[in-house]
């Protein structure tokens, strides 16, 4: 029996916002094995400069980065879907071991095979610094609730 993670493609615009935040949701629960199993056995990202294959890859990576990104708070954003793919905006807060705090901008390109698992994901990213006065998340850490607003906004 495959894995299967619902919602499947083709998309809707309804099942893409669904995964969107499904994938939000996951991410700010910084569980990399948890995360991980939301991609195929052999996903392939490029993710910045890394170039990473596999879930094995992605709990290595994930692992890095939240012992790195402090407070991290993600909200991503549907931008575009059609049949198995869906391009999302985000932006997510967090601080350096020294304090210093970032807003990182990105956005993602992903495909899904036919069991709903990603098999595909580009990321870009830009990270810019941040003062404190200037931060935007402000829900405590984990999942963002329902009525906190999203990126457009926030003006992001």
């Amino acid at each position: 029996m495959s894995e299967q993670r619902l919602p499947l493609p083709p998309f809707t615009l309804e099942t893409a916002m669904q995964k969107v935040r499904m994938a939000e949701n996951a991410w700010n629960g910084k569980d990399p094995e948890k995360v991980a199993f939301a991609y195929t056995v052999d996903s392939i990202w490029r993710n910045r400069s890394e170039f990473i294959t596999g879930r094995k890859e992605i709990i290595a990576f994930l692992t890095r980065k939240w012992r790195a990104e402090l407070e991290y708070r993600l909200i991503k954003e549907l931008w575009a879907y059609h049949e198995n793919k869906i391009a999302v905006r985000f932006a997510y807060e967090w601080h350096d071991i020294n304090g210093r705090w970032f807003r990182s901008y990105g956005n993602e390109n992903w495909e899904f095979d036919e069991h709903g698992l990603m098999s595909k994901r580009f990321a870009c990213i830009n990270d810019l610094p941040l003062q404190e006065s200037e931060r935007k998340y402000f829900w405590s850490l984990g999942i963002r609730p329902d009525d906190y607003l999203g990126l457009t906004a926030l003006g992001l």
